[in-house]
Parts: structure tokens; sequence; C-alpha cells
């Protein structure tokens, strides 16, 4: 991004982060998406996969995403710099009013508040839609996630030692949840699209 004036990239980048767009992803957002989530399959474990999908692979998935769930993008002068999103939380019938979200942004916008607001986007959607519970799993160690979703009132469920496998070692994975709404009949009936 080009400096404007003789202001410094932090100064630019929170001029640019107060005029920050939160919208819905559409398929076209799909090669920004893609370039977003790159780095998180090839250079961390943040990611399990192991090949960073295709752009087609992610239009797929929003278009997925956006039937069932729930797909939202961060727009910065134009430029898609990151993405929340939340899928099925698990095949049998009986979790169908939970879900999984993750946050995924460029390296270069952590830390501007960027995750936080993608995160209360996608939940108020979620929320609306009548999901009951959020649930995210997260590749140890990663503070700033973990910080992240305990921020926004995320609880430690607990923690699957040594699930993956990535980049010539184990990983643990601690899962967190955060409620929806309220803990009774849900009131309503949620059907799924076949996947």
């Amino acid at each position: 991004m080009p400096l404007v004036g003789d202001r410094g990239l932090d100064e630019t980048m929170r001029c640019v982060t107060a005029d920050l767009i939160v919208r819905d992803a559409v398929p076209s957002d799909a090669r920004a998406c893609a370039a977003v989530y790159e780095g998180y399959v090839t250079d961390s474990a943040i990611s399990f996969e192991t090949d960073p999908p295709t752009v087609e692979e992610m239009a797929r998935r929003i278009v997925t995403s956006q039937a069932s769930h729930a797909w939202i993008v961060a727009e910065a002068a134009g430029d898609v710099v990151g993405y929340a999103c939340a899928t099925r939380h698990r095949e049998r019938v009986a979790y169908r009013f939970a879900c999984d979200v993750s946050v995924y942004l460029d390296p270069a916008w952590v830390g501007h508040g960027i995750g936080r607001r993608l995160y209360v986007a996608l939940l108020s959607r979620l929320a609306a839609a009548g999901y009951r519970m959020a649930c995210a799993g997260i590749a140890l160690p990663n503070p700033a996630s973990e910080a992240l979703h305990r921020s926004l009132g995320f609880t430690d469920v607990g923690t699957y030692r040594r699930i993956g496998w990535k980049h010539g070692r184990w990983h643990d994975v601690l899962w967190l949840q955060l409620p929806l709404g309220g803990g009774g009949d849900p009131g309503v009936e949620r059907i799924e699209p076949s996947p």
C-alpha cells in the first residue's frame, strides 16, 4: 500500500482501518481470500491443510458457507485484507445448531482490530440465523488467536493433544466455544442444505 505524504505505515493503516468495510463475501472474493489464506497453509500450522485451495475451491467454499452459515470479508482501500467464515461443526443432525468459526487476516493487517470486527459481524449473522454455539479450534501455540477468542467471550473446552502432524512435528489444538443464544429449546428448526 503506498504511503500518503509523510505519514508512516502505522498511521496510514489506522486511517484505512477507520474506513474498513466489513461485508458478506461473494464468489468474486475467492482470489483475494485464497491469497490471504495461502501463507497460513504453506508457512504455518495454523491451518492443517497442506495444499492451498485453488481460487475455484475457495469460491466453492464461499458459496457453500453462505448457503448455510456465513462468510464475511474485510475490505480496506478496495482490497480484501481478511475474512471470517463459519461451517458445519459435525455431520450428525443433533449438532445442527453449532458451527465452527475461523478468521484469517493478511499478516500486514494483524493487530489493527480487524479480526474482532470480522468476528462480531460473523457471530451476529450466525445468531440471527438461529445458531446457538460457535466453536473454534486453534492450533497451538497461537497466543494472538487465543487472546482474540477469549476477548470475545469464547471459553476453553479442551485440548486435543498431538492431533495434527504438519511441518515435521505434532501440534495440539485448543477448542473454545461461545454461546450465541439461550440454552433452552431453540424454538425453530434448522434444516441444513445437503453438502
